[in-house]
């Protein structure tokens, strides 16, 4: 009997090749940057390029996929796509896209039991417009609300991490591990700062890198692309990484990652990880994700379902 999960992972992997050749040759010409929500909140034309790239692709695939009429597109943050499965495949389910750069007409995007995709076309925007090593292509495959599959394709680098529910995750086709340490003094710590409109969240965004170093950890970085983060966790070169405010989008293909590659994902708190959250922890283990979660502390993002 065929699996119809992994004929969408090859798709999706071959076509996360030909996503991070078209930023790899964009990154070779002047790069047009606009501007969404605020002045750090980037979008450029390659992201719509290539998120337009992905979609076509699955639907050269599979050509009974479609827009349904009632959907539109906008500016907004992200996108949710009716897509109708030729021959029943998903046993009648419909299947649906969350991605960064479109939008059902501002509705709120809503994970639901059926198989979804999930897209960053480009994770970490700012370092693409910047030349900044760390870019990624980021697909998440999720079906009944946990993760099948996840590919993240950290292009300028060449690496491209894989991961399928129950089988191990993988680096240019190499098993990966995370470090398994259990010690936060002996640990590297992942994080991301920027700008945060509430001046009250910015306070509390610093004060928690300045908590994390004096545990002590040997140190805390912020490559930029949350997504390459999470792989970096999950191939061991990093102990741990901590976010408040990213994307259903950002996590996906990573939560399958660094999951497969034995890794702890958790909420913030410390409870179970939700991908609709825009929260996170992800640790080499459960002592330094446990750690990190009593250490820091939260503020508010709202979540992907809501319209809050």
């Amino acid at each position: 009997m065929s699996d119809p999960w992994q004929e969408c992972m090859d798709l999706c992997v071959e076509v996360t090749k030909r996503a991070g050749k078209m930023i790899r040759e964009a990154l070779q010409k002047d790069i047009a940057v606009m501007q969404k929500s605020s002045p750090v909140d980037l979008v450029t034309e390659t992201d719509q390029k290539v998120e337009q790239l992905i979609i076509s692709s699955i639907k050269e695939k599979y050509p009974t996929h479609r827009y349904p009429a009632s959907l539109g597109r906008s500016s907004a943050s992200f996108y949710v796509i009716l897509v109708v499965p030729e021959k029943e495949l998903w046993s009648k389910n419909a299947i649906f896209f969350i991605g960064e750069e479109s939008v059902a007409a501002g509705a709120p995007s809503v994970l639901t039991d059926n198989p979804t995709w999930i897209i960053d076309p480009i994770d970490g925007t700012t370092n693409f417009v910047h030349r900044f090593p760390f870019v990624s292509v980021s697909i998440g495959f999720a079906v009944k609300k946990e993760i099948e599959f996840g590919i993240v394709y950290s292009c300028i680098e060449d690496k491209m991490y894989t991961a399928r529910k129950g089988k191990g995750a993988f680096c240019n086709g190499v098993p990966i591990k995370v470090s398994g340490q259990e010690d936060v003094t002996k640990s590297l710590v992942l994080t991301e700062m920027g700008f945060k409109k509430d001046p009250e969240h910015f306070k509390i965004m610093l004060a928690n890198v300045k908590t994390i170093l004096t545990i002590p950890v040997h140190g805390v970085r912020s490559p930029g692309s949350a997504a390459v983060n999470m792989c970096l966790v999950a191939c061991g070169a990093a102990d741990a990484y901590y976010h408040m405010g990213i994307h259903c989008w950002d996590m996906a293909g990573g939560a399958a990652v660094v999951t497969e590659a034995g890794g702890v994902i958790m909420d913030i708190s410390g409870g179970p990880f939700d991908l609709m959250s825009r929260r996170l922890i992800v640790a080499s283990s459960r002592a330094i994700a446990e750690r990190i979660a009593k250490e820091v502390t939260e503020f508010s993002v709202g979540r992907d379902d809501t319209e809050g």
